[in-house]
């Protein structure tokens, strides 16, 4: 039997964990351990807990040194029991289905190799399988006999040749690759190079060897990325698709557009030059390229969508962000 312990770094979202955290409750193999990491300035979270009883939960607030999802999840790794093998992590805004836990955990046996494994988000998605994978079209996106409607940034980087690489979670040589959101609800365990640290788990061994990085500070926006692009130079990584939940993105918490922009471009160029510490020539333009067709596509949604301002703030934010790597490239620091 495994034994595994959950973190599950929260910060503002007492009713959204208490949902999660009911969720746990139900679930078919329920973990050994639950650490429940307060970020949260008020003492909300911590009177909303007082009044519930979920067994093997231990809950610490922390001082606001210790305050942000990476000080956070570090410091839930030094509380984790010594006997656990495996560590998982939850956001708080999440709910599971009833197997999560099982299906996830399972996979460590079916996977001996495997040093992480992560859970599968479902979404309004529209999947649908197929029989014979031929030509599709191509606002089309197909993978192991499902095949969805394409993001419209993907339709138009295939039109302009700025899409290299196709393959879900792995990162081309001039990044911008596509994401865990891109693999089939198929049941099946897939080989991945990176997965979201919202629903993922490790064995405890590997932070013995890594840390999360101390460059990631607050909202952490590709804190995974980072952590499991250096983890699979190290061993492999799975994604169950049979380990299931669900994300609601809770907007407590969230930083404002206008920063979180600026993380998207920064912070996007960090982990790319985590995989790639020396990209060629090509690369870089790409990577350029591809961020000022980002930009552009997110100042359409200005137009096309209710949200506009937010829109128009994040453009901003993306646009001060790309700026400043002429001057102030964000340097790896552990």
């Amino acid at each position: 039997m495994i034994r595994f312990s959950l973190i599950i770094c929260t910060y503002k979202r007492p009713q959204s964990l208490v949902a999660l955290l009911e969720s746990v409750s139900s679930q078919s193999k329920y973990p050994d351990q639950i650490l429940i990491i307060d970020g949260s300035p008020g003492d909300e979270t911590m009177e909303i807990l007082k009044d519930k009883a979920y067994p093997r939960t231990e809950y610490f607030k922390v001082d606001p040194i210790h305050r942000g999802l990476t000080k956070q999840r570090n410091y839930g790794l030094s509380k984790v029991l010594e006997q656990s093998e495996i560590v998982c992590f939850l956001d708080d805004d999440v709910i599971l289905t009833s197997n999560y836990f099982e299906n996830l955990i399972n996979t460590y046996l079916n996977f001996p190799d495997a040093v992480g494994v992560g859970g599968y988000i479902l979404d309004d998605t529209f999947w649908r399988k197929i029989k014979n994978q031929g030509k599709s079209a191509s606002s089309d996106y197909t993978i192991d006999g499902y095949i969805r409607p394409d993001s419209t940034r993907f339709i138009f980087r295939k039109k302009m040749g700025l899409l290299e690489y196709d393959l879900p979670t792995f990162m081309p040589r001039g990044g911008h690759g596509r994401s865990v959101g891109f693999l089939p609800p198929s049941g099946k365990t897939y080989r991945v190079e990176t997965f979201m640290g919202g629903v993922a788990s490790y064995r405890k061994d590997v932070f013995r060897k890594i840390k999360f990085s101390s460059f990631f500070e607050g909202y952490g926006l590709y804190e995974d990325t980072d952590f499991t692009l250096r983890l699979s130079k190290i061993g492999k990584l799975y994604l169950n698709t049979a380990a299931q939940l669900y994300h609601y993105h809770d907007e407590d918490g969230r930083p404002n557009q206008l920063k979180y922009g600026k993380m998207v471009v920064r912070n996007g160029y960090y982990v790319w030059r985590v995989k790639y510490p020396r990209p060629d020539f090509k690369s870089k333009v790409k990577w350029h390229l591809i961020t000022g067709f980002l930009i552009l596509i997110r100042f359409s949604n200005i137009i096309n969508t209710r949200k506009r301002k937010q829109a128009f703030t994040e453009s901003i934010g993306r646009i001060s962000g790309w700026v400043s790597l002429a001057f102030n490239n964000p340097r790896r620091k552990i």
